[in-house]
């Protein structure tokens, strides 16, 4: 969950330099005289000059149009891209073997760490954890800045419920975000996508041998209600193997699932045992 050695050294270099700009720019923290100088510096102060680059993205333009540091081309086209950075209040929702999950509004972000990942920095038991920070592109993934202040606030279980469903409507509709990189006029940006099963003739026998399920008034009387949900399965199972986009029809044959589902429960709650 975080960027190799290389790539943080990497970020960073990139980071001081483009603050340092600003600083040489706009003169926040005074007797700083070289780029080592102000990495140096603590936190608290590089905030002020922080604060004061994510007011003005035309900061971002013209320290890639001086290059007072002659970063090659690859490396400008990062900080430019820092342009489409996120900043604001996010909950850190899990974390996930490849990255952290941050959750501003609706919005799902994928987010790896510099030095340090997430998790070795919030203990797990934290989670969710709601924090201020700014999210950045970086070869293709999203990093935060290397700052974040954490807010002392707990959460009852609606809202922890509320994050984890957020979090999982995103995963199941792949709309987890990634990367904050501009997508290229003429290229989308595409999910790999593995070959599906074919389940269709499965579920086709299996349709066949439940409708042979016929219960009689000599049979305990749960198996009626069980054999019309088995029934009622294989048909949603069915229509969601055969078009899952039709959720008018999806969603009639999955009443009839609840109900028989209901009709059993009813049925097993009035047996003497």
């Amino acid at each position: 969950m975080k960027l190799s050695e290389q790539d943080a050294e990497l970020f960073l270099e990139l980071m001081w330099a483009l603050q340092y700009f600003v600083n040489q720019r706009l003169h926040i923290l005074a007797d700083v005289d070289s780029l080592e100088n102000y990495a140096s510096r603590s936190a608290e102060e590089k905030h002020k000059v922080r604060m004061a680059l994510y007011g003005d993205k035309t900061l971002i333009d013209a320290f890639v149009q001086e290059n007072p540091q002659s970063f090659s081309k690859d490396s400008l086209a990062i900080v430019s891209n820092w342009k489409n950075y996120i900043k604001g209040d996010f909950h850190v929702e899990r974390f996930l073997k490849r990255y952290a999950v941050l959750i501003k509004s609706d919005n799902v972000y994928a987010v790896l760490g510099l030095y340090q990942g997430f998790e070795e920095l919030i203990h797990r038991s934290h989670l969710p954890l709601y924090i201020q920070t700014v999210l950045l592109p970086f070869k293709g993934t999203i990093v935060y800045d290397g700052l974040f202040q954490t807010y002392n606030v707990t959460f009852g279980g609606g809202i922890r419920q509320r994050l984890k469903e957020t979090y999982l409507r995103a995963k199941q509709n792949q709309c987890i975000i990634e990367s904050l990189e501009p997508v290229q006029p003429g290229r989308q940006r595409t999910q790999p996508t593995k070959p599906m099963k074919n389940w269709k003739p499965e579920l086709n026998k299996l349709a066949d041998r439940a409708n042979k399920l016929r219960a009689t008034s000599k049979e305990p009387a749960i198996y009626s209600p069980a054999f019309r949900l088995v029934k009622a399965s294989i048909e949603f199972a069915q229509l969601a193997v055969l078009d899952s986009t039709d959720v008018d029809n999806m969603y009639k044959v999955l009443k009839k699932v609840e109900q028989a589902l209901r009709k059993s429960s009813r049925v097993f709650n009035r047996q003497d045992y």
